[in-house]
C-alpha cells in the first residue's frame, strides 16, 4: 500500500463548511484534494446531475458566496467567477462514482472517515452536555435538600434556647 494518498485530517476537516446548518465541502477544496481542476470535476458533476440531489448538492447563492469571500480575502478566491458547489457527506460519496480514478476514490475514502469522525465527535460531546446537565439538576436538588436540612437545624437550636419552663399537668402542686 506504499502507493496510498494520505492527507492529514486537520486538512480535510479545515475544507468542511457549515453552510445551510449542513456541513460540506466546496468544489474548489475537493478539486484540490483530488487533485484535478474545479472546471473538470463541475462538468462531471454537471454531466451525472441526476446523481446529485439537493440534499447531495447545492450552488452557493451571491450572498453565501461574498460571506465566504468575506472570510477567507479576496487572494484565496482571486478571479473566481461562479459561485461554487457544495457538497454534502452524501454528495462526497457520490463524487467517487463520478471521478472514477484511483486517487479520488482514495482520498474519498479519507473525507469519508473524517466526516465520520466529526459526526463521532458531535455525538459524543451531545452526550456529556446531557450529562453535565443531569448533574447540574441534581446539584441543585442536594443545594436545596441541604438548605433544607439547614432550616430545620436552625429551628432545632432555637426551639433549645428559647424553652420556657413547661406547665406541669397533675394533682401535685409545687
Amino acid at each position: 500500500m506504499s502507493n496510498q494518498i494520505t492527507i492529514p485530517d486537520e486538512i480535510i476537516s479545515s475544507k468542511i463548511y457549515l453552510i445551510r446548518n449542513q456541513k460540506v465541502m466546496l468544489d474548489k477544496d475537493l478539486a484540490e484534494l483530488y487533485a484535478v481542476e474545479t472546471k473538470q470535476l463541475k462538468r462531471q458533476v454537471r454531466r451525472n446531475i441526476e446523481r446529485f440531489p439537493d440534499d447531495f448538492m447545492f450552488e452557493l447563492n451571491q450572498q453565501e458566496f461574498e460571506n465566504l469571500r468575506s472570510q477567507f480575502g479576496t487572494s484565496s478566491w482571486g478571479g473566481t467567477r461562479y459561485t461554487p458547489l457544495a457538497f454534502t457527506e452524501q454528495g462526497v460519496a457520490m463524487l467517487s462514482s463520478v471521478l472514477n480514478s484511483a486517487t479520488s476514490i482514495k482520498v474519498n475514502i479519507q473525507i469519508i472517515r473524517v466526516f465520520t469522525k466529526i459526526r463521532e465527535m458531535l455525538t459524543d460531546t451531545l452526550g456529556m452536555k446531557l450529562e453535565i446537565e443531569e448533574i447540574k439538576k441534581k446539584l441543585t436538588n442536594n443545594s436545596k435538600n441541604i438548605e433544607l436540612v439547614f432550616n430545620y437545624l436552625d429551628e432545632l437550636i432555637d426551639k433549645k434556647e428559647n424553652t420556657e419552663p413547661r406547665k406541669k399537668i397533675g394533682y401535685k402542686n409545687d
